[in-house]
């Protein structure tokens, strides 16, 4: 009997476990991603592989031409579209070799030089802009994506086609956001004060002298007359044509249900913020794996010394060769062991102890225990792994946020920013000795990895719930103000101030007329007795 009350009682319990498994199946949404490609999508791709753990469908909108969105995936199912966006090119390297030659000091025109970069940033939109269009004039594909109901739209609107799909879709938007059509994500949706808060490209820190705020002031107003007259065009257009609302691209993204930025006050300069946007920064950092074989072998001959390894992201394929020797040669000199992602020619000063790799397992890399120096261009992902597993940083920013990246960097002590136009043999070997001999920079990287993981929820988790209540709410509107549907004139009170100041004007016109009556009333009285 009692043999059979356990029995009915297993199978009970194993009834209860499957009928849960079929709940939290059954409770998984549907999330549309419209992602951007390069190292945007590297992070992207983190959050919908822990969507689909947790039961939730993805589709992804891939162009053809895409460089990394793969389009058979186990995590997510694809539509894939036309695109031209290999149409770039050679651009990043040639943008490059430009930049520095201007650092050195040659004859080009630095004005050219941003001719050309917007010129890239205007064809980028116009481009994205192309393949959202290409999408809304399908009306079988537009058909379809209103036929699958959707809970939200994902998107990363640093390129805006997701940001106007969910729009004319009437779905929940979430963002994963660093940078938006008009900059970084802040600037956009929080007040930002300029006499804190510093502008990216300027390489100012929260702390501002009166020339650094006024540098900050103009790039703000170079920024903001750059996007209005370059990037937002191709987006009005594209507005008008496909959606019933009046409004621009900015007010669009400003309209998001949910901010997740990719990073966190343990990186960034405290700044005011708002309710519906959600710190995420380093979501993408995970402990470290072992190393294949051969790495492994080659970390382990490094003996005390350790290992240093480079890495300059995904745009540029390689430095110009000049420097790329100079590189090599400071590396050779040194009794640490390198691991060197570098795609170019083989550099003829190359030392026994570097390891030239077209490809590395960055994070395993900078997890592992005899790791010393990270030699990093600055992109965010690269900083934040580094911070995760505390390894100082030797910053060659190359373009866009990485100055800036690397700025918060060395403002904390955890590393050194050495100039493309600085490079050469020995200031690049210096730079590397001082980092690995001063034993203060790994302290202070130390202190920021505490911090960093000194949190309630990992980072990737706050991120998905987040998500997911998003889906539960049907979107985020007690999160989000409404300042977005405000002329700039009502946001900043100048019609309040125009009335008070005319309430104002008229008070004191019609106190001095008065007074002006009475003296004069007097004087008459006056006048008259005395006749």
């Amino acid at each position: 009997m009692k043999s059979f009350s356990n029995q009915r009682l297993l199978t009970m319990i194993r009834l209860f476990l499957a009928l849960s498994v079929f709940a939290l199946g059954c409770s998984g949404g549907k999330v549309l991603v419209y992602p951007v490609d390069g190292s945007h999508w590297v992070n992207m791709k983190v959050l919908i592989e822990e969507m689909h753990t947790r039961g939730h469908s993805i589709t992804v909108i891939r162009p053809n031409s895409s460089w990394y969105i793969a389009d058979n995936s186990p995590f997510y199912s694809s539509i894939t579209i036309p695109s031209e966006m290999n149409e770039f090119g050679d651009f990043w390297d040639e943008y490059l070799r430009k930049t520095l030659e201007i650092e050195r000091g040659h004859a080009v025109s630095s004005l050219k030089l941003q001719a050309d970069l917007f010129s890239m940033l205007s064809k980028a939109h116009h481009l994205g802009c192309k393949l959202l269009s290409f999408i809304l004039e399908d009306e079988k594909l537009v058909k379809k994506l209103k036929v699958e109901r959707y809970d939200l739209v994902l998107t990363d609107p640093a390129i805006a086609g997701g940001v106007v799909l969910a729009h004319y879709l009437k779905l929940p938007l979430v963002l994963n956001v660093r940078w938006t059509t008009n900059g970084e994500g802040h600037l956009l949706i929080a007040p930002s004060p300029l006499s804190y808060v510093p502008v990216p490209g300027t390489g100012n820190t929260d702390k501002m002298s009166f020339s650094q705020r006024v540098k900050n002031t103009l790039f703000h107003s170079f920024t903001f007359i750059m996007n209005r007259y370059v990037v937002d065009p191709h987006y009005d257009v594209l507005i008008e044509k496909y959606l019933d609302e009046k409004k621009d691209i900015v007010s669009l993204t400003q309209a998001a249900d949910l901010w997740l930025m990719r990073v966190n006050f343990v990186f960034e300069f405290p700044r005011p913020t708002m309710p519906n946007v959600v710190y995420m920064g380093g979501f993408q950092c995970k402990p470290s794996k072992p190393l294949p074989e051969d790495l492994e072998a080659f970390a382990q001959s490094s003996g005390d010394h350790g290992f240093i390894i480079m890495s300059l992201g995904t745009l540029v394929k390689s430095l110009p060769m000049d420097m790329t020797n100079e590189i090599a040669a400071a590396f050779s000199s040194l009794p640490q062991k390198v691991i060197w992602r570098h795609l170019g020619p083989r550099p003829s000063t190359v030392g026994n102890n570097t390891l030239i790799v077209e490809w590395m397992p960055q994070n395993d890399l900078l997890g592992h225990s005899k790791i010393k120096a990270f030699v990093a261009h600055g992109g965010t992902n690269g900083v934040q792994e580094a911070i995760y597993h505390s390894v100082p940083i030797l910053g060659m920013p190359l373009f866009f946020d990485q100055f800036d990246n690397l700025i918060r960097v060395q403002e904390k002590g955890a590393g050194i920013i050495l100039r493309l136009s600085e490079i050469n043999v020995h200031t690049f070997g210096q730079a590397l000795r001082e980092l690995v001999s001063n034993a203060s920079y790994r302290t202070d990287m130390q202190k920021i990895s505490r911090l960093h993981r000194d949190q309630p929820m990992r980072p990737l988790d706050t991120a998905i719930f987040w998500i997911e209540h998003v889906m539960r709410h049907k979107g985020a509107k007690h999160l989000r103000s409404e300042f977005y549907n405000m002329s700039w004139y009502s946001y900043h009170s100048v019609d309040v101030f125009l009335v008070l100041s005319g309430v104002f004007a008229v008070f004191i016109f019609t106190t001095v007329a008065f007074i002006k009556y009475v003296c004069c009333g007097i004087c008459c009285k006056r006048k008259l007795k005395k006749e």
